[in-house]
């Protein structure tokens, strides 16, 4: 019985999430149209991120966030659990926020055309010379007031162990001359799993650590840097 009435619970939960996304994928499009990415971007952190936390009896904490200076553009680098992660970032952090993503993410059905909208980086990991290009994109976008967020492990840890970090993300930060900051987002995996569907009421802390100056690094210091981001991290987690 019990396993029924979760079953429902979480088929309810699915069909939420996709009311709320769909019915908030017109208005976004049409803000986007009239005034540009920023209304929107925003509009996924007030409306569409505490909806789906409501929904699934989400509780978000935020620690950190206030000492970071969001008015200066940066690179967030955070460990990866859950496909919720996103939307808790979209919530936790305070300025319109733009993410790099798998070129997979392009495929998904409202989310592709949104996350293409708003001016997101898509990369194709089996295409070296493509993801250069994109990433000095994600670079030229930080010269101007943007800020951008990425998963360096690649994909979702399915133990809640942080995988090494790949350093793409970090080497747009020393390309645009801006700060690495490493995020640790505890509980999501837990609340929800990286293989499966189903929601648990829960906390999610998401923890904003220490910024990461870049000035003055050399190219070939790039995997250095993505190891302070990721040992941050990991202490962050309390997994050291």
């Amino acid at each position: 019985m019990t396993r029924w009435l979760w079953g429902a619970l979480n088929a309810l939960q699915a069909l939420f999430t996709v009311a709320v996304t769909v019915l908030g994928f017109p208005v976004a499009f049409l803000l986007g149209l009239a005034f540009g990415p920023r209304l929107p971007l925003r509009m996924a952190a007030w409306y569409w991120a505490p909806l789906l936390f409501a929904g699934a009896g989400v509780k978000l904490v935020v620690e950190g966030a206030d000492c970071i200076d969001w008015t200066r553009p940066m690179v967030l680098v955070a460990n990866h659990q859950s496909m919720i992660d996103i939307p808790c970032l979209f919530r936790a952090v305070p300025v319109p926020l733009r993410f790099v993503l798998k070129q997979e993410v392009q495929s998904i059905p409202i989310i592709g055309r949104y996350a293409r909208m708003m001016g997101m980086v898509f990369i194709d990991r089996g295409n070296a010379r493509d993801a250069k290009r994109k990433l000095g994109a994600a670079a030229e976008k930080l010269r101007g007031d943007a800020v951008f967020a990425a998963f360096p492990e690649g994909t979702r840890s399915k133990d809640g162990v942080v995988g090494p970090f790949k350093a793409g993300a970090v080497q747009v930060a020393m390309e645009a001359g801006v700060s690495v900051v490493p995020v640790a987002i505890d509980g999501a995996g837990r609340v929800l799993p990286p293989a499966g569907f189903l929601v648990r009421p829960g906390t999610i802390v998401v923890r904003f650590g220490t910024p990461i100056d870049t000035t003055g690094l050399a190219p070939n210091e790039r995997n250095a840097l993505a190891q302070r981001a990721r040992d941050q991290i990991v202490a962050m987690l309390g997994l050291q």
